[in-house]
């Protein structure tokens, strides 16, 4: 791609339109809202309380690596400043890397939301707190198959295969998603991940309402680890009998993304429901039952 030709993609909802947008949802209090802020971030809101997943929502790392052989070449605009995010209760990092653990939005965030509650998995616990200049005992940390709840939320931890199903010394996992419970409804969030043997059928009795699944794919060229591609994530969301499927991991840097064009096909020809979001987009469900 000649990153030359890019034009910047802006949100279709950002700063004060987006806030608007996030406060006006709070009368709809039967309904589950999620945000697309890019990436593999999401805004959740249920019933005015908030859960944000892997926000990445600064320009660290279009700076880090701006004089580099791998330039991160920003394609879309940031829908809003974190320390705009007042509403904030609880942030999930699924795994270490930057787009997904940004100490330039996770600090804001937490300046701006003093009660904010940070789930992570527990095998990375030292990094996060260097990382983030914290505590390390503030950090919630997870392993896969293990249960928080906080406020609104009840978050349990499944692996995830970002190339390979990594563990530290204690056998914890490295990389995983997060299933969250809120009301009557159920979110996957599957972090950075692959197909591996055995993940529809650890998903499946979740009975997964939203499946938020990234559909960058996976080539060597990029020299970076991989992800589902278009094809494998709308299979994936079939096969673990997802409401509905919303893809992410795309249209922020040049050199690592995709259209979503094969998901929408598959998932035509499949039969499984999905929606595709714009950043700063608001995805509600029906009403739902208290």
């Amino acid at each position: 791609m000649d990153v030359k030709t890019i034009t910047m993609q802006l949100p279709i909802l950002a700063d004060d339109a987006f806030l608007a947008d996030v406060e006006r949802a709070r009368t709809q209090t039967d309904r589950l809202h999620i945000w697309w802020l890019g990436q593999s971030g999401f805004l959740v809101q249920w019933q005015g309380c908030h859960l944000l997943f892997d926000p990445y929502l600064s320009d660290s790392l279009t700076r880090k690596y701006a004089a580099t052989d791998k330039p991160h070449v920003r394609m879309t605009g940031r829908v809003i400043a974190p320390e705009r995010l007042g509403v904030v209760d609880v942030v999930t990092s699924s795994h270490n890397h930057t787009d997904h653990l940004d100490a330039e939005t996770l600090k804001p965030l937490c300046a701006a939301n003093p009660a904010l509650q940070l789930v992570i998995p527990a095998a990375n616990r030292p990094f996060v707190a260097d990382r983030l200049g914290c505590e390390p005992g503030w950090l919630l940390g997870l392993d896969a198959g293990e249960t928080i709840t906080v406020g609104a939320f009840t978050l349990t931890a499944v692996p995830a295969a970002h190339e390979a199903l990594e563990r530290d010394g204690q056998g914890r996992h490295c990389y995983l998603g997060f299933v969250v419970h809120c009301g009557p409804c159920t979110i996957y969030h599957s972090g950075d991940t692959v197909l591996y043997d055995g993940m529809a059928e650890i998903l499946r009795p979740f009975a997964v309402d939203v499946a938020l699944l990234p559909i960058n794919g996976r080539s060597p060229e990029r020299r970076v680890a991989g992800n589902l591609d278009g094809r494998t994530a709308a299979e994936l969301a079939h096969a673990i009998g997802a409401g509905i499927a919303i893809p992410c991991h795309y249209d922020m840097f040049t050199f690592n993304t995709a259209t979503p064009d094969l998901f929408v096909s598959t998932c035509a020809a499949i039969g499984q429901p999905y929606h595709i979001l714009r950043n700063g987009e608001r995805w509600s469900s029906a009403h739902l039952a208290r």
